[in-house]
């Protein structure tokens, strides 16, 4: 048997588009969002990988496609996460794309390797 301890911390976000907007201007504000991410989320110190993308469509009952934007962020411990979700260049990204979805669901995850 092998023993597990966490070696690294996930940060997953996916953002809902806004209610009521066509598929038009849900496909725009999601790359506005992408590039959102990219523009002021890749230069954070501790961010060891970041990831975003859109929905890939796959047709399964367990598949959620519901979301605009999924963004992974992969830091070393939560402590680096935490420093994350501090740093001004976070914040202005909250600041200048808050009005591009109607809801954001985070999964922070430890990860474990054998």
């Amino acid at each position: 048997m092998t023993s597990s301890s966490a070696t690294g911390f996930l940060h997953l976000v996916y953002f809902y588009p806004r209610e009521g907007t066509d598929d038009a201007t849900r496909k725009a504000e999601a790359a506005k969002l992408v590039q959102g991410c990219l523009d002021h989320l890749t230069g954070i110190p501790d961010v060891l990988r970041l990831m975003v993308g859109t929905p890939a469509g796959t047709p399964r009952d367990v598949v959620d496609n519901a979301y605009a934007v999924a963004l992974l962020v992969e830091f070393a411990d939560q402590a680096a996460h935490d420093r994350y979700q501090d740093h001004p260049d976070h914040h202005r990204f909250i600041e200048m794309c808050h009005g591009f979805w109607s809801r954001v669901q985070v999964y922070d995850s430890l990860v474990t390797q054998g």
